[in-house]
Protein backbone atom coordinates (compact mmCIF):
# COMPACT_ATOMS: atom_id res chain seq x y z
CA UNK A 1 0.00 0.00 0.00
CA UNK A 2 1.37 3.43 -0.98
CA UNK A 3 0.96 6.19 1.60
CA UNK A 4 0.51 9.68 0.15
CA UNK A 5 1.69 12.55 2.32
CA UNK A 6 -1.01 15.25 2.72
CA UNK A 7 -0.28 18.43 0.75
CA UNK A 8 -0.06 20.58 3.89
CA UNK A 9 2.46 18.21 5.40
CA UNK A 10 4.45 18.11 2.17
CA UNK A 11 4.59 21.90 2.14
CA UNK A 12 5.72 21.97 5.76
CA UNK A 13 8.45 19.43 5.05
CA UNK A 14 9.58 21.39 1.98
CA UNK A 15 9.78 24.58 4.02
CA UNK A 16 11.78 22.87 6.77
CA UNK A 17 14.15 21.44 4.16
CA UNK A 18 14.62 24.83 2.54
CA UNK A 19 15.35 26.51 5.89
CA UNK A 20 17.81 23.76 6.84
CA UNK A 21 19.68 24.21 3.55
CA UNK A 22 19.81 27.99 3.88
CA UNK A 23 21.00 27.82 7.49
CA UNK A 24 23.69 25.30 6.53
CA UNK A 25 24.82 27.47 3.63
CA UNK A 26 24.99 30.60 5.76
CA UNK A 27 26.97 28.81 8.48
CA UNK A 28 29.47 27.30 6.05
CA UNK A 29 29.88 30.48 4.00
CA UNK A 30 30.57 32.36 7.22
CA UNK A 31 32.92 29.82 8.79
CA UNK A 32 35.07 28.84 5.83
CA UNK A 33 34.33 31.30 3.04
CA UNK A 34 32.29 31.17 -0.13
CA UNK A 35 34.87 29.55 -2.40
CA UNK A 36 35.94 26.92 0.13
CA UNK A 37 32.37 25.76 0.65
CA UNK A 38 31.12 22.90 -1.53
CA UNK A 39 27.53 21.97 -2.26
CA UNK A 40 28.22 18.51 -0.86
CA UNK A 41 29.14 20.07 2.48
CA UNK A 42 25.94 22.10 2.53
CA UNK A 43 23.95 18.95 1.74
CA UNK A 44 25.67 16.99 4.51
CA UNK A 45 25.06 19.76 7.07
CA UNK A 46 21.39 20.01 6.06
CA UNK A 47 21.04 16.19 5.90
CA UNK A 48 19.79 16.16 2.33
CA UNK A 49 21.14 14.97 -1.00
CA UNK A 50 23.27 17.38 -3.09
CA UNK A 51 20.57 17.22 -5.78
CA UNK A 52 18.11 18.66 -3.26
CA UNK A 53 20.43 21.61 -2.62
CA UNK A 54 20.49 22.35 -6.35
CA UNK A 55 16.73 21.90 -6.63
CA UNK A 56 15.98 24.21 -3.70
CA UNK A 57 18.65 26.86 -4.15
CA UNK A 58 20.26 26.40 -7.52
CA UNK A 59 23.71 25.84 -6.06
CA UNK A 60 25.91 28.17 -4.04
CA UNK A 61 25.14 31.31 -6.06
CA UNK A 62 21.41 30.81 -5.69
CA UNK A 63 21.63 30.08 -1.98
CA UNK A 64 23.67 33.20 -1.27
CA UNK A 65 21.28 35.33 -3.31
CA UNK A 66 18.28 33.82 -1.52
CA UNK A 67 19.84 34.49 1.88
CA UNK A 68 20.38 38.14 1.06
CA UNK A 69 17.08 38.69 -0.75
CA UNK A 70 15.14 37.11 2.11
CA UNK A 71 16.79 39.51 4.54
CA UNK A 72 16.16 42.56 2.34
CA UNK A 73 12.48 41.70 1.77
CA UNK A 74 11.75 40.40 5.28
CA UNK A 75 8.67 41.36 7.28
CA UNK A 76 11.03 42.92 9.82
CA UNK A 77 12.43 45.29 7.20
CA UNK A 78 8.92 46.17 6.06
CA UNK A 79 8.05 47.09 9.66
CA UNK A 80 11.21 49.18 10.02
CA UNK A 81 10.46 51.08 6.79
CA UNK A 82 6.90 51.76 7.96
CA UNK A 83 8.22 53.15 11.25
CA UNK A 84 10.64 55.40 9.36
CA UNK A 85 7.84 56.80 7.20
CA UNK A 86 5.68 57.44 10.30
CA UNK A 87 8.40 59.12 12.40
CA UNK A 88 7.76 62.62 13.73
CA UNK A 89 10.89 63.33 15.82
CA UNK A 90 14.03 63.83 13.68
CA UNK A 91 16.58 63.04 16.38
CA UNK A 92 14.70 59.94 17.48
CA UNK A 93 14.48 58.84 13.86
CA UNK A 94 18.24 59.11 13.43
CA UNK A 95 18.82 57.22 16.68
CA UNK A 96 16.40 54.52 15.53
CA UNK A 97 18.14 54.09 12.17
CA UNK A 98 21.55 54.01 13.85
CA UNK A 99 20.31 51.33 16.25
CA UNK A 100 18.86 49.26 13.41
CA UNK A 101 22.09 49.52 11.40
CA UNK A 102 24.10 48.40 14.41
CA UNK A 103 21.83 45.40 14.98
CA UNK A 104 21.87 44.40 11.31
CA UNK A 105 25.65 44.69 11.17
CA UNK A 106 25.94 42.46 14.22
CA UNK A 107 23.67 39.87 12.60
CA UNK A 108 25.14 39.90 9.09
CA UNK A 109 28.72 41.17 9.28
CA UNK A 110 30.30 37.71 9.41
CA UNK A 111 28.58 36.65 6.19
CA UNK A 112 29.02 40.01 4.48
CA UNK A 113 32.75 39.89 5.24
CA UNK A 114 32.93 36.72 3.13
CA UNK A 115 30.72 38.22 0.44
CA UNK A 116 32.97 41.27 0.12
CA UNK A 117 36.02 39.01 -0.09
CA UNK A 118 34.50 36.85 -2.85
CA UNK A 119 32.74 39.57 -4.88
CA UNK A 120 35.77 40.75 -6.93
CA UNK A 121 36.28 37.23 -8.29
CA UNK A 122 32.69 36.06 -8.72
CA UNK A 123 30.10 38.16 -10.61
CA UNK A 124 27.17 36.28 -9.05
CA UNK A 125 28.44 37.09 -5.56
CA UNK A 126 28.90 40.70 -6.61
CA UNK A 127 25.26 40.79 -7.69
CA UNK A 128 24.18 39.48 -4.28
CA UNK A 129 26.30 42.13 -2.58
CA UNK A 130 24.65 44.80 -4.72
CA UNK A 131 21.23 43.54 -3.64
CA UNK A 132 22.27 43.93 0.00
CA UNK A 133 23.61 47.42 -0.67
CA UNK A 134 20.45 48.42 -2.54
CA UNK A 135 18.31 47.33 0.41
CA UNK A 136 20.38 49.37 2.84
CA UNK A 137 20.44 52.37 0.52
CA UNK A 138 16.66 52.20 0.30
CA UNK A 139 16.47 52.53 4.08
CA UNK A 140 18.83 55.51 3.95
CA UNK A 141 16.73 57.10 1.19
CA UNK A 142 13.49 56.67 3.16
CA UNK A 143 15.12 58.17 6.24
CA UNK A 144 16.47 61.16 4.33
CA UNK A 145 13.15 61.78 2.62
CA UNK A 146 11.34 61.63 5.95
CA UNK A 147 13.76 64.12 7.50
CA UNK A 148 13.22 66.41 4.51
CA UNK A 149 9.43 66.08 4.81
CA UNK A 150 9.69 67.07 8.47
CA UNK A 151 11.68 70.18 7.49
CA UNK A 152 14.51 68.96 9.70
CA UNK A 153 17.49 69.01 7.32
CA UNK A 154 20.00 71.78 7.77
CA UNK A 155 20.39 74.47 5.13
CA UNK A 156 22.20 73.32 2.03
CA UNK A 157 21.42 69.63 2.57
CA UNK A 158 18.66 68.07 0.48
CA UNK A 159 17.25 64.56 0.72
CA UNK A 160 19.71 63.13 -1.83
CA UNK A 161 22.75 64.48 0.01
CA UNK A 162 21.31 63.40 3.36
CA UNK A 163 20.95 59.85 2.00
CA UNK A 164 24.60 59.95 0.90
CA UNK A 165 25.71 61.14 4.35
CA UNK A 166 23.76 58.34 6.01
CA UNK A 167 25.29 55.81 3.62
CA UNK A 168 28.83 57.07 4.31
CA UNK A 169 28.31 56.52 8.02
CA UNK A 170 26.06 53.45 8.13
CA UNK A 171 27.14 51.17 5.26
CA UNK A 172 28.96 47.93 6.02
CA UNK A 173 32.27 49.34 4.81
CA UNK A 174 32.04 52.18 7.35
CA UNK A 175 31.27 49.71 10.13
CA UNK A 176 34.20 47.52 9.07
CA UNK A 177 36.53 50.53 9.28
CA UNK A 178 35.35 51.40 12.78
CA UNK A 179 35.34 47.84 14.14
CA UNK A 180 38.29 46.29 12.26
CA UNK A 181 40.66 49.17 11.54
CA UNK A 182 39.96 51.33 14.57
CA UNK A 183 39.02 48.58 17.00
CA UNK A 184 35.86 50.34 18.14
CA UNK A 185 33.15 48.41 19.93
CA UNK A 186 29.64 48.61 18.54
CA UNK A 187 28.66 50.58 21.65
CA UNK A 188 31.31 53.21 20.88
CA UNK A 189 30.33 53.27 17.23
CA UNK A 190 26.66 53.79 18.06
CA UNK A 191 27.40 56.60 20.52
CA UNK A 192 29.63 58.34 17.97
CA UNK A 193 27.04 58.05 15.22
CA UNK A 194 24.32 59.46 17.47
CA UNK A 195 26.55 62.47 18.17
CA UNK A 196 27.78 63.04 14.60
CA UNK A 197 24.75 62.40 12.38
CA UNK A 198 22.38 64.94 13.99
CA UNK A 199 25.13 67.54 13.66
CA UNK A 200 25.71 66.66 10.01
CA UNK A 201 22.05 66.46 9.03
CA UNK A 202 19.76 68.51 11.25
CA UNK A 203 19.05 72.18 11.71
CA UNK A 204 20.55 73.53 14.88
Amino acid sequence: MITVMPSARRAEYADQTRRAILEAARSLFTDQGYFATRVEQIAAAARVAPATVYAVGGGKNGLLRTLIESAVTSDENARIFAEIEAATDPERLIAQVVGVSRTKFGQWSALMRQVVAAAPQEPAVRESMEIAHAGLRNGMRLTAERLAALGALRDGVDAAEAADILWLHLCNAAYFIRTDDLGWSLDKSEAWLNAVLPRELLRR
